[in-house]
């Protein structure tokens, strides 16, 4: 069975840091596409991070440039999200996502990523 599981998630006050950590258990994507993802309470979804699967492409949506760095250990099979400088809108159940195909490229749209974890909660207070 494959599985994606989120760790590193908590309640900070505005300006502190959290890494998050996905982990896959099942198969490797060392190969494949991945990112983070967060969902805020009454909002959509929304794609903060990707990189494709050796790293050398990275995305990061606007609102989160200059404080989040996604980074991969393909060895380690792990994906991390170092969020720094952490406001109160960050706050949200952030997930991990990964493509099912070999040597890919980042995925912009949600629907293209095969495989999710269940989310953690990072919490962000003024």
């Amino acid at each position: 069975q494959v599985q994606l599981v989120e760790s590193g998630g908590g309640l900070v006050q505005a300006g502190a840091s959290l890494r998050l950590t996905c982990t896959a258990s099942g198969r490797t994507f060392s190969s494949s596409a991945m990112a983070w993802l967060r969902q805020a309470p009454g909002k959509d979804r929304e794609i903060v991070a990707a990189i494709n699967w050796n790293g050398d492409f990275i995305y990061y949506a606007d609102s989160v440039k200059g404080r989040l760095t996604i980074s991969r250990d393909n060895a380690k099979g792990t994906v991390y999200l170092q969020m720094n400088s952490l406001k109160p809108e960050d706050t949200a159940v952030y997930y991990c996502a990964a493509d099912s195909h070999y040597m890919s490229h980042y995925k912009m749209n949600e629907y293209e990523y095969d495989y999710w974890g269940q989310g953690t909660q990072v919490t962000v207070s003024s």
